[in-house]
């Protein structure tokens, strides 16, 4: 086992070493759309590239996301095969999201013979969902169009 600080400084070199593979910036937060957000997860488990849908106001989040499944096949044949989508994901606190994800399991953070085939993982999922999202922004950004 590790300790907290042991685990703070391998995180930190995890995150490092990856931004000195792919030294890109990456959309993440920046989607222009309040609280939905590009995330990268890595734990002892699995990585996942997550697409997380957590407005407020319930109304938009089920909008925002019924635009993005009204996709799905788009998605996930022209960009990502291995997406799953979920209208309610529950949030370890207990809070409702909705998420799209592709995860990679049987890798973990804490063995670095993993970390190029995660940061691999990473960089091609993510250039994918961005990709998807570029080329459909106006259409998930924009309220009023229905799905």
């Amino acid at each position: 086992m590790y300790s907290k600080e042991e685990v703070l400084a391998l995180k930190k070199e995890f995150w490092t070493a990856f931004a000195t593979a792919y030294p890109r910036k990456w959309l993440l937060y920046d989607t222009k759309i309040k609280d939905v957000t590009f995330k990268f997860y890595i734990d002892n488990k699995k990585a996942q590239v997550l697409l997380d849908i957590e407005p407020k106001d319930e109304e938009k989040r089920k909008i925002y996301y019924e635009k993005i499944e009204s996709l799905k096949t788009i998605l996930t044949e022209e960009y990502l095969p291995e997406a799953i989508l979920e209208r309610n994901f529950y949030l370890e606190n207990g809070k409702v999201i909705s998420r799209i994800w592709v995860e990679k399991l049987g890798v973990s953070m804490n063995n670095r013979s993993y970390w190029p085939e995660i940061f691999d993982f990473f960089s091609e999922t993510m250039t994918q969902f961005e990709l998807f999202f570029y080329e459909y922004e106006e259409y998930i950004k924009d309220l009023e169009i229905n799905t």
